[in-house]
Formats: structure tokens, sequence, C-alpha cells
């Protein structure tokens, strides 16, 4: 006896919920925004680059790539800890959601940190913004990052008051996830910008 074939494809159920974006739609939006704005400038990066290699051999040689390094994996530390707080939240777990929110707030600060002593270290050097062309995309690419990762630091801040207070849940925890996804935006133009512009050569 055969079986038919819309018994063996398993379609979904009509119970099942649908599959959807975590997040808020204006959030993705604004995620595509960015992404597109980070991509022009590393191609000015890149294209200004093959014009002056001398000044830009010159210049990321100057910069220092294990405080880069660092701050890599304080952003990847601080994406794990919020999808660990979204995991948490989302299985009832409020109290150690908030542990590791808090670690993923304190991580970005930990970049904030870094990346501003390296500004000063650039700063106490004479460097600045008017320079040359190389100085004056690394200050737009990492201050324009910088400026994101203070406001995904605000974002964690504004969000762990209600986590910490249970009122996201499984069901309801959009803001949540809306942070998370600025968030790992953040840490991925981070992953494409520490390469590009302190590694590459």
């Amino acid at each position: 006896m055969s079986i038919p074939l819309s018994e063996l494809s398993s379609p979904a159920s009509k119970d099942d919920p649908p599959t959807r974006l975590p997040g808020d739609l204006v959030v993705w939006f604004f995620v595509g925004l960015e992404l597109a704005t980070f991509g022009l400038l590393f191609l000015a990066f890149t294209f200004t680059r093959l014009l002056q290699p001398e000044v830009f051999a010159a210049g990321q040689a100057s910069l220092d790539q294990s405080v880069g390094a660092i701050n890599t994996l304080l952003l990847i530390s601080a994406s794990a800890c919020a999808a660990h707080t979204l995991a948490c939240v989302r299985a009832g777990h409020h109290r150690t959601a908030t542990r590791w929110l808090l670690a993923a707030l304190l991580l970005g600060g930990g970049f904030l940190v870094l990346k501003s002593h390296e500004y000063l270290d650039k700063w106490h050097a004479g460097v600045d913004f008017a320079s040359n062309d190389f100085y004056m995309l690394w200050f737009m690419l990492t201050g324009f990052h910088f400026m994101h990762v203070m406001a995904g630091c605000v974002i964690f801040a504004l969000l762990l008051r209600p986590v910490t207070q249970g009122r996201y849940s499984a069901e309801d925890c959009n803001a949540l996830e809306s942070g998370c996804v600025f968030w790992h935006m953040v840490d991925l133009l981070w992953i494409v910008l520490f390469p590009l512009v302190y590694l590459l050569r």
C-alpha cells in the first residue's frame, strides 16, 4: 500500500505559530540602513588605501592590534551574554537573565574604556582627524562604531530593570529581542572593521 506524498511532506499544523524575525520590524530596517552606511565607509577605506598604500601602511602599523583583539573578544562575549539573557527570559529564569544582561553591559563598557584610551593615546601623540586620510577614515569608522556601542550599552541599561522585575516572558520579550538584535549588529560591524582596519595590509 502506497503512502500519499502529502503525508510524507509533513506540512506545518495550523496551530503552529508563524515564524517571524525577533524584535521590532523597525529595528531591522534600522539595521539594514546602518549596515549599508558602514558598507560605504568600508568601501571608502579600501579604495583610499589603494590610492595611498604607504600612508595607510604607516597608519596601520601605529595601531595596537592587541587592544583591537581584546575589544573583539569583549564584543563577542557581550553578544553571547545577550543571547543567554534572551534564552533565560524565555525559560523563565529571570534572576539568571539579569546576571547575563549585566555581564553584557559590563563587557560593552570595557570596550568603551579601552577604545577611549586608544583615542587618548593618539591625541597625546599629536594625531587627530586631520593628520592624514588614514586617520580621518580611522576616526570616522571607529568613532561611528563607538557611538553605536554606547547606544547598545544604554539599551542594555534600560532593559536591566524590566528584566530584573521579570516583566518579559517567552510570549512578550519584543523589546529585549530588539535590543539583542541591535547589539549583534554592533558586534558584526566590529568583526568586519577590526580585520579591515587593523590587520589587512
